[in-house]
């Protein structure tokens, strides 16, 4: 039987390049959409509404008596009352409510995703690994793993993940694709010193400097939130979702 196959796209730039209908779509914004998207669900929240737009955001809040929230460049957008750090979200907080989400980068690929017409699309960071390796190993579809970035540019930390990935399905797909190649061999040769290694990142320092080193050092923590984000295209949502 011909193995299925996996790639990864550095940047939201290349996506277009990609074929996604018959694949499924791993959003990756480790810092700090999809880290966030996973703590919130695993704590109980019944949805998470990714949209790309602050004004979509109120409006679905308001529609649904929702938890609406978000970022730009790293800060709470004015107008919303929290933010996309994950420490937010704890299940005192979140437990049963529905959040909906925008953010600089993430939310903004999983739109361009839809738009391009993928199979199916989840989410993923380190702190949901695990159960995005599983769920993967599982489907029988392709897998496109989509690096957000920042601001359309490549980054280290989304990239990682991507390699974590690659390196723990290695046998299990056909990685004929060097963007996976260079993700998996850099992060075979950081996972023993990841944290350090991440702490050069322009995106670290970035957000170091607004008080988040906190939540940086949460989103690069394997297992921290282990549930599996899969997105409804009938809801528009995001749910937990059983691995079998």
């Amino acid at each position: 039987m011909e193995k299925r196959t996996l790639h990864t796209v550095l940047s939201p730039r290349l996506l277009d390049l990609y074929t996604l209908s018959d694949a499924t779509i791993v959003i990756i914004d480790v810092f700090r959409a999809t880290s966030t998207i996973a703590t919130a669900l695993s704590h109980g929240a019944t949805a998470v509404f990714p949209v790309a737009d602050v004004e979509k955001c109120k409006q679905l809040g308001a529609e649904l008596n929702a938890i609406t929230a978000g970022e730009r460049n790293g800060q709470v957008i004015e107008g919303l009352l929290h933010g996309n750090s994950p420490a937010e979200y704890p299940s005192t907080f979140i437990d049963g409510k529905q959040l909906v989400l925008t953010t600089t980068n993430g939310t903004k690929l999983l739109k361009m995703a839809l738009d391009q017409g993928a199979a199916q699309i989840i989410t993923g960071s380190f702190v949901n690994l695990g159960s995005v390796c599983q769920f993967l190993e599982k489907s029988q579809k392709n897998v496109i793993l989509a690096c957000s970035g920042w601001k359309d540019r490549f980054n280290l930390e989304d990239t990682l993940f991507a390699g974590a990935v690659a390196d723990q399905l290695s046998e299990k797909f056909a990685m004929n694709c060097d963007s996976t190649l260079m993700a998996k061999q850099m992060y075979q040769l950081h996972k023993e010193d990841m944290t350090n290694f991440i702490r050069n990142t322009s995106h670290w320092h970035r957000l170091k400097a607004f008080g988040l080193e906190k939540d940086l050092e949460f989103c690069v923590t394997p297992g921290a939130a282990e549930v599996l984000p899969l997105y409804n295209p009938k809801t528009a949502a995001l749910t937990a979702a059983a691995i079998s």
